[in-house]
């Protein structure tokens, strides 16, 4: 057990070993979150594609990511701000709001089309208006963050995560030669072909994203105000051990959790589309669609439901992120913990962000087509903000003496120039 104190001056004690269910929480969510339509999409599209030789990027991405969320999870904790706030502290403000406008384009554009992929999905489950259904997970969404107290709202998006074993469950009714499976996971398959560094890179885009940066570090920092015996460990340095070991077990948890559940879903589409020569899928409702045939209308089924779970979960992480990194640069009062009444223009950029998300979808834009600039935004925006959370991790004066690893450092920013060199590719491929 570690014992600090809180302001009163009475005992703070942390277990070393928490529980693991008190401990999954920013992680956890963070991971699951990455998994939402688009990233489904996306990965479907690598199986049916490239069928098993993809999967080695999963095995490659996860230490980067990992390590990239635990430095976020770490920033809010340690300093008891989020990363938009530590950028309007310390460095420029045209730095500031650039980042956040390419943040909040990339959202709103994802957010658009992950519910279209949620009522297209619903509307193959049961039938019926597709809009329609559109316009309703729009408003629970926004109700979900708006109006459910803050320890209740988590509770809700720690069950939702369950959703995601449903492409265990469908991984499990396909039949899928393991061999050649584990060979394309251990052994990396390159290629000269433009479609596969653009799916790679379509990969490494999905798995680590900025917004995903935005909200590990902010639910630190609302963990913080919803246990007032916690201190930011840049004032409280004796918390910084359980702090720090309960952030990290968190993390590489909910980003392992996302890649198994992100390599169920290649291997699902390998088996299936990749096998029978559907290799041209744009969209999770779409791969849903095309397993029915190949792999029976349960595979379909749950397919399908997975890609209703996971949106319910992404929305509100896509929405509140945008919120935070906004108020935080707006000097907004911000936080779920807050009533309605007591930060406004928090809870309205929530209810605008997913509003115009939900109106994306009555307009002759393809939200498809959208995802695809949004995942070039989100490339292009993910590389300066991770050199930014670098930077901060050196400088006394944002960690004081709470500092992050050398090992860590260095994984960061190997991850920072895998990044950038992704984002330099997406570029080159844009305009060849």
């Amino acid at each position: 057990m570690t014992t600090g104190t809180d302001l009163n001056q009475n005992p703070v004690v942390e277990p070393t070993k928490p529980r693991l269910l008190q401990v999954l929480g920013p992680g956890l969510i963070t991971g699951a979150s990455d998994d939402d339509p688009s990233g489904i999409a996306t990965y479907s599209q690598a199986g049916a594609q490239f069928g098993y030789t993809i999967t080695w990027t999963m095995l490659f991405s996860y230490p980067l990511m990992a390590v990239v969320q635990e430095i976020s999870g770490r920033i809010g904790r340690t300093t008891g701000r989020g990363i938009a706030g530590n950028l309007r502290k310390h460095y420029p403000n045209w730095l500031l709001q650039a980042l956040i406008a390419l943040l909040l384009v990339a959202n709103v554009i994802n957010i658009g089309a992950d519910i279209g992929a949620m009522g297209d999905a619903l509307k193959l489950i049961i039938g019926g208006p597709a809009l329609l259904y559109v316009i309703a997970f729009g408003v629970v969404s926004i109700a979900l963050q708006v109006f459910l107290k803050y320890k209740r709202y988590v509770s809700v998006l720690k069950w939702l995560t369950l959703s995601l074993f449903t492409y265990f469950a469908t991984v499990l009714v396909v039949k899928v030669p393991w061999m050649e499976a584990a060979k394309g996971f251990f052994i990396p398959t390159l290629s000269s072909d433009a479609d596969f560094w653009k799916t790679v890179v379509a990969i490494f885009g999905t798995t680590i994203s900025p917004y995903l940066f935005f909200w590990q570090a902010s639910e630190e920092v609302e963990d913080l105000k919803a246990k007032p015996a916690k201190e930011p460990l840049k004032q409280a340095p004796e918390q910084a051990k359980p702090a720090n070991d309960r952030i990290r077990l968190d993390t590489y948890i909910g980003m392992g959790f996302s890649n198994l559940v992100a390599i169920a879903i290649i291997l699902t589409t390998a088996a299936t589309l990749h096998s029978s020569g559907k290799t041209a899928i744009e969209s999770s409702s779409q791969a849903a669609e095309a397993l029915k045939p190949v792999a029976g209308s349960f595979a379909f089924a749950i397919f399908a439901l997975g890609i209703i779970g996971t949106g319910l979960l992404a929305i509100p992480v896509l929405a509140g992120s945008a919120a935070y990194a906004l108020g935080e640069a707006r000097k907004w009062p911000v936080g779920l913990d807050r009533k309605p009444l007591e930060a406004r223009a928090f809870y309205g950029t929530i209810a605008v962000a997913t509003a115009l998300g939900v109106m994306l979808n009555f307009t002759p834009v393809n939200p498809v087509k959208a995802l695809y600039w949004s995942a070039i935004i989100n490339g292009i925006a993910a590389v300066p903000i991770m050199a930014m959370m670098m930077l901060m991790t050196a400088r006394r004066d944002v960690m004081g003496e709470i500092g992050i690893p050398s090992v860590m450092r260095g994984i960061g920013w190997l991850a920072t120039i895998v990044m950038a060199a992704a984002a330099v590719m997406m570029l080159v491929q844009l305009f060849i």
